[in-house]
């Protein structure tokens, strides 16, 4: 069965203007398979989170072509942007920048109540069912600052995976967690790519984290240097 392609970055070139003109993407071209799970890597200043910027669909002053879920979305504006995020795209930071005063269930809620495709109770119960997956569901009613950090990482990927989102964009998702957190996101995030067919892209540089994806792409001075499945 041929692979399909979720994400397709064409000729991606991206300058910074200020202090100074600087080429920070130089002709970066690559492809990601649905539910193919990679891994970025590369030194501090390499590239990769300005390319997971693009990616994402939140930085759009570039130049090239980007395709995401069958979707042409370079020139797209701010508003169907925002729209396509919020129905194809999730994301699970470093810091996972929940709501510390509203409960992990309503945290979970948000971005489907921002949608507006199902009802309150329809989205509750999702948010019940991912919380429950991601073995955090005795904590639902609990405000987000009262659980400890590794909790608080998985009810932020709850959040994320709420509108089912074609592709799961990371961004150091365990770069703030001890090894053993570290550990257990990773082993969510290759279920959500086995067994739910999620496509996974994250920056790292945890390299033992790399290591155990799919697939490795390595940067360097804007550039991509290095693509080897693992």
């Amino acid at each position: 069965m041929e692979k399909q392609i979720a994400l397709r970055a064409d000729h991606i070139n991206k300058f910074f203007l200020e202090p100074e003109k600087f080429q920070a993407l130089k002709g970066v071209s690559f492809e990601v398979f649905k539910g193919e799970f990679v891994s970025i890597i590369g030194k501090s200043g390499c590239g990769k989170s300005t390319l997971l910027y693009i990616l994402s669909t939140m930085d759009t002053d570039y130049e090239g072509k980007l395709i995401l879920n069958n979707t042409p979305v370079t020139g797209r504006t701010q508003n169907e942007l925002a729209l396509f995020r919020n129905e194809h795209l999730g994301f699970v930071f470093q810091f996972h920048y929940l709501l510390p005063d509203f409960s992990c269930l309503r945290n979970v809620m948000i971005p489907a109540l921002r949608l507006g495709k199902y009802s309150f109770e329809e989205i509750e119960h999702k948010a019940y069912e991912k919380l429950r997956m991601l073995n955090v569901g005795e904590q639902a009613l609990k405000a987000a600052s009262r659980i400890s950090g590794g909790q608080q990482q998985r009810v932020a990927i709850a959040r994320a995976l709420i509108n089912e989102p074609a592709i799961l964009m990371g961004d150091e998702p365990t770069g703030n967690l001890d090894s053993k957190n570290a550990a257990n996101v990773f082993d969510m995030f290759m279920q959500l790519s086995r067994e739910f067919g999620k496509t996974i892209i994250t920056v790292t540089h945890d390299n033992d984290f790399a290591a155990k994806s799919d697939r490795i792409i390595e940067m360097m001075d804007g550039k991509i240097i290095n693509q080897h499945n693992t």
